[in-house]
């Protein structure tokens, strides 16, 4: 997630949503950016960032919850190797109740964080980018960006390559730089095979909950 702080923020430059002190000050003609993506499920973030700065505008990045399920589960495998299977840990006994306990599982509860950040912020704040879009389509979900922020459109497909080895996209060489600009290289690792069965398992666990973030939204992001 995303935090955009529109200028000017008197007395508060420096200071961070969770309060520590390395937020830049915000001059006139600036816009200042926080990138967290825990922001979006902590409870306190929305009152915080309001207090700061109600206009602040919101930007989440949100992908099928199974697949985000699933990437979190890899990352956290790739530093403790000894961990239980996914579906050890995505479900209680077996294939039982699924465990929202679990964080990997009950980040991708989108309208139930949504719900929270609306006491704060009216919809209109919010811009919601596809995340399967941005690998599909990353200039014109860049240009959403753009356009949600007033600038004017200065990134466009012609900044892309697809990068194979990676199976997403990169950018070409910036002015003055040698090389394209990648992802780091815990990006595009592979994920472990999950049965089909626990696949589709989270898929009807989640599917109310996408249909509802879809409503409150107005956006369709197909995962179902």
């Amino acid at each position: 997630m995303c935090a955009l702080l529109q200028p000017p923020l008197p007395g508060l430059g420096g200071v961070r949503p969770d309060g520590s002190n390395l937020m830049p000050r915000t001059l006139d003609g600036q816009i200042t950016m926080e990138k967290t993506p825990s922001y979006f499920v902590t409870r306190e973030a929305p009152g915080r960032i309001h207090g700061m700065s109600p206009d602040t505008k919101l930007i989440v990045v949100v992908r099928n919850p199974v697949t985000r399920a699933i990437s979190d589960y890899a990352q956290t495998l790739s530093k403790t190797p000894g961990l239980p299977s996914f579906h050890a840990l995505a479900f209680r006994h077996g294939l039982g109740a699924v465990d929202t306990a679990w964080s990997a599982v009950r980040i991708g509860l989108y309208a139930q964080h949504l719900e929270h950040w609306l006491r704060y912020f009216p919809l209109s704040r919010f811009l919601f980018v596809s995340g399967e879009r941005l690998v599909s389509q990353p200039a014109a979900e860049l240009g959403r960006v753009q356009d949600f922020l007033g600038l004017r459109r200065v990134v466009t497909d012609k900044h892309f390559y697809f990068n194979a080895t990676k199976g997403f996209p990169c950018l070409r060489k910036a002015q003055g730089s040698r090389r394209p600009r990648c992802l780091g290289g815990s990006k595009g690792r592979p994920h472990p095979r999950v049965p089909e069965a626990v696949v589709r398992r989270l898929r009807d666990f989640y599917r109310p909950f996408n249909r509802k973030f879809y409503q409150m939204t107005g956006q369709d992001f197909g995962w179902d």
